[in-house]
């Protein structure tokens, strides 16, 4: 069995970052990770604790086929719809890593050790279908430490507050405002809210609220660049850092107001800010940077494969790089405003395009499923 300590026993900074109050989350899954020892031992040495999963991991697991033959001829044999398909086949693989990461939950109490998994994008704008999603979803993983991923688009705001309500732990998904990110964590506490008023224990419900980062500056730097003035070219790789210290600040704003206290005696939890995308876009900047520069207690990172390693090789792990460091963030976006690049504008684009993005892979792997059960003389529907 795994435990806690002794996957924080070894040295260096992935150990740091833990020691630091960062959770470490594994952004990926396949059933090769699964069945080959990698995610336990990502565990038991890398100080991983826990899994996230969106619509493009799966399509690239899955759409390779490797791992799944075997359950795609079971499926293709009952005649199953290409939707059921790729539900049963995400819900195993997340149902087995839930499993897999059970020691660490209980270690815990539930805070780490959990598994993500996403509502079907195309629910992205309605709210009662992605409600009803979660609570498929969270019956079929049937495990305490799974988390149901909702996007924060408008629709997806009071579906967050029903599912908390109900007590499924959920990860809120696709934030790149500061405003929207406010409007989630309004979401969580009338969730809990809703849920002490149906007598749920609260202390068993968890939530993260995932804020991209390398996107904003992916966005941001690109216009930046279409400027080209010394002033313009000095801010690129600075708006991502700033846009997520300015949540934490709102972060520990709500989360030490009286609206939280008055849960607090109920067992609430804090809803976490989770740092996502992660991975170094611009090959120009250091490869650690957005886990080097996001240390913050009480946060969690999840990082790709590419990023996790580069961080134990040479990550840079020195304290706290986020609190304190509020005023410096609002002149860096101040900054970029004054050079009329709209920050409304990029990040509603960004959320626009986050949600296509899912879309689309879900398609692919749909089209991906649907060709492996007609190869096995089905008509897949």
């Amino acid at each position: 069995m795994i435990t806690v300590n002794e996957a924080t026993a070894t040295a260096g900074a992935l150990g740091r970052l833990t020691d630091e109050g960062v959770s470490i989350w594994l952004d990926d899954l396949s059933r090769s990770r699964i069945t080959s020892g990698n995610l336990a031992g990502l565990v038991e040495k890398k100080h991983v604790v826990g899994v996230t999963t969106n619509p493009s991991i799966f399509q690239a697991a899955i759409g390779s086929g490797e791992g799944y033959q075997e359950q795609l001829a079971e499926l293709a044999v009952r005649g199953v719809t290409v939707d059921e398909a790729v539900r049963m086949m995400t819900t195993a693989d997340v149902r087995a890593a839930a499993d897999i990461l059970r020691p660490v939950h209980e270690a815990t109490g539930g805070r780490d050790g959990r598994v993500s998994i996403e509502v079907d994008p195309r629910l992205a704008h309605d709210t009662r279908a992605t409600v009803a999603e979660a609570r498929q979803l969270a019956w079929l993983v049937d495990r305490p430490n799974v988390m149901i991923k909702i996007p924060a688009t408008k629709a997806g705001l009071p579906a967050i507050t029903e599912v908390l309500g109900l007590g499924i732990s959920v990860n809120v998904t696709l934030i790149f405002s500061l405003e929207r990110y406010r409007e989630v964590m309004d979401a969580y506490l009338a969730g809990l809210e809703k849920a002490r008023t149906r007598g749920l224990d609260l202390a068993g419900i968890h939530s993260v609220a995932s804020f991209f980062v390398s996107r904003v500056d992916s966005e941001i730097d690109k216009r930046l660049t279409v400027l080209g003035t010394a002033e313009a070219l000095a801010l690129k790789g600075k708006a991502a850092l700033a846009n997520a210290r300015l949540a934490y600040e709102a972060y520990e704003d709500v989360f030490g107001g009286a609206r939280f206290g008055a849960l607090v005696g109920a067992g609430a939890n804090r809803q976490r800010p989770l740092w996502a995308s992660t991975g170094v876009k611009d090959p120009a900047y250091k490869d650690t940077l957005y886990v080097d520069e996001l240390v913050a207690p009480g946060t969690v990172n999840t990082m790709p494969q590419a990023t996790l390693d580069a961080t134990a090789d040479h990550g840079d792990i020195h304290g706290d790089t986020v609190t304190g460091g509020y005023d410096r963030a609002r002149a860096d976006l101040a900054a970029v405003e004054g050079l009329g690049i709209s920050y409304d504008e990029v990040v509603a684009q960004l959320e626009d395009e986050g949600v296509a993005k899912f879309r689309v892979a879900w398609q692919d792997l749909l089209d991906a499923v649907t060709k492996s059960l007609n190869s096995k003389g089905v008509d897949a529907r």
